[in-house]
């Protein structure tokens, strides 16, 4: 079943196998079956392809092919149906008719509580702050109609998070908002924050599970470096370095008017809307002139690196948790406009001094010809090499690069990989973690590829059905598909319904692998 689902990833009109796709499984919406009908006609009719396709000779001519476009209606046109989207697991079906018929029979035998639950429903809907179970089947029934997953049967039976889902939402099994444990855990912080002096270790270990919303905040201006420990310092530290920021403001941002900043403020310009782009939080104009001048502004003052694609998205996590510092309800639809001026700048500053943060200790990622990209990488092939020989085979057999797709998942930490809300979660482990976003973010990588290996290895099954029956050898044609079909799966990953338990999953099998080959560099040396 696998293998018929990861056939829909198959993207003919791809330029480059390793070109930069829309991100279906995370920011943009599932593939609809229904869009068109001629795909399989249509995809017997393709040609046969030579199997020696032309690969990048160098990493200058990989990056030069690289798109990294956001087009969010590339695929209109395709044709992604087949038998496997309208088959359905009869375990999946039989226990949804049974929930069905059930809750009929309770509307008939308490008509009056229907309606008046009825009537508590707003005429026009709205995102609100509550998670409770009917809030998120109401989105998961209305998300089922619209776009049905493609590998809805084999997905537990549990409310499916929507598409823009609630930040403050982190849960996807949902559960309560807030149980006894993490109340709990919430308490322990509170006082870790408000002691004198606070223990950074302790803050660390208490986040490295994940910070309550709450504290989130604070919590990450201290794990970032960006406050002092000691309470008494913070709020004139604080004070200091939203006015340094602003100092910068006032003494270069009217240089982006200048010949020799013009090409970077223009790039800036116009990867900004492509950020989040189906979040309205991020197509606010207030927002993206914030964006604009916290990216220019880090941009000259890092000339060895400057700005580079992929930055752009680094400062969402920060402008979120800094703003629902100040935002009761979900942030996605808020509009900024109701701020203060004087909260504006203090998000905007704080954004800026965190992104800093981060990338001081990444900053090879963005240097010329990225050569920290291209380290994490390869030891991103040879630590696969060794923990599930398997795929890594089944990867060189197809002359799959993991450039091709793993670039993307080092230049943006995954955040196109995976949900905001996921990225905030994983965040509050790196922020917790010695050098998280530099060290520990290659074994999460790791970690996520072995996680679809099941789907990486059923391709092969899929695309090679149809082998001559005499010599029993693949085509050509057939081992050009497998490479495509690999390549769009890697880069169109369908996450849109992961919570903090997938992102919990993933991070013990991450902290797992660290453990096993960190301290023993010969584990994964052949």
């Amino acid at each position: 079943m696998a293998a018929e689902n990861s056939k829909q990833f198959w993207k003919r009109s791809a330029k480059l196998p390793g070109s930069i796709q829309p991100v279906y499984g995370a920011q943009h919406p599932p593939l609809d079956p229904r869009l068109t009908k001629n795909f399989i006609k249509e995809r017997s009719k393709v040609n046969a392809v030579p199997l020696k396709t032309k690969k990048a000779s160098s990493f200058h001519e990989f990056a030069r092919n690289t798109s990294d476009a956001w087009d969010i209606g590339d695929d209109e046109e395709e044709d992604f149906s087949s038998p496997s989207f309208q088959t359905l697991n009869s375990k999946v079906a039989l226990a949804t008719a049974a929930q069905v018929l059930e809750n009929h029979s309770k509307l008939r035998v308490k008509p009056e509580r229907s309606q008046s639950t009825t009537s508590d429903v707003p005429a026009s809907y709205k995102v609100i702050k509550s998670s409770s179970d009917a809030q998120l089947s109401r989105n998961s029934s209305d998300t089922c109609l619209r776009n049905p997953l493609h590998k809805q049967q084999s997905l537990p039976l549990r409310p499916i998070i929507p598409l823009v889902a609630r930040i403050s939402d982190q849960n996807a099994s949902g559960a309560p908002p807030m149980t006894v444990r993490e109340k709990t855990r919430l308490e322990k912080f509170r006082q870790l924050l408000s002691s004198h002096n606070t223990d950074l270790d302790e803050l660390r270990k208490c986040s490295w599970p994940g910070v309550p919303r709450e504290v989130r905040p604070i919590t990450w201006r201290l794990l970032s470096g960006y406050l002092p420990a000691n309470t008494e310092r913070r709020k004139l530290t604080l004070q200091r370095k939203r006015e340094e920021y602003f100092g910068f403001i006032e003494q270069y941002y009217d240089s982006r008017n200048e010949e020799h900043h013009q090409d970077t403020y223009r790039q800036i310009h116009i990867d900004i809307p492509r950020t989040n782009p189906l979040i309205p939080l991020f197509q606010q104009p207030l927002v993206q002139e914030i964006f604009e001048r916290i990216l220019f502004i880090w941009a000259i003052r890092h000339p060895a690196s400057g700005y580079v694609q992929g930055i752009n998205d680094l400062v969402t996590p920060f402008f979120v948790v800094f703003l629902s510092e100040y935002v009761e309800e979900d942030v996605e639809n808020f509009d900024v406009t109701n701020l203060s001026q004087d909260v504006l700048r203090s998000i905007e500053a704080d954004s800026f001094w965190c992104m800093s943060k981060l990338l001081d200790g990444i900053q090879d990622n963005y240097t010329f010809a990225q050569p920290g990209i291209q380290k994490k990488v390869k030891a991103l092939e040879e630590l696969v090499s060794r923990i599930d020989e398997q795929v890594h085979n089944h990867f060189r057999r197809y002359e799959v690069e993991y450039l091709q797709f793993a670039f993307r998942w080092m230049n943006n930490l995954l955040m196109r990989e995976l949900p905001l809300r996921c990225t905030i979660r994983l965040w509050d482990t790196y922020q917790s973690e010695p050098e998280g976003f530099s060290h520990f973010h290659l074994y999460v990588c790791a970690a996520f590829l072995i996680k679809w290996r099941k789907e990486i290895l059923d391709e092969e099954d899929f695309q090679t059905v149809g082998v001559d029956e005499g010599g029993g050898r693949e085509t050509a044609q057939q081992a050009v598909g497998v490479l495509q079909g690999l390549l769009m799966l890697l880069q169109n990953l369908p996450t849109i319904h992961w919570g903090n338990e997938e992102i919990g999953l993933l991070l013990a099998e991450a902290y797992r692998l660290k453990y096993m080959f960190a301290d023993a560099p010969n584990h994964y040396r052949r």
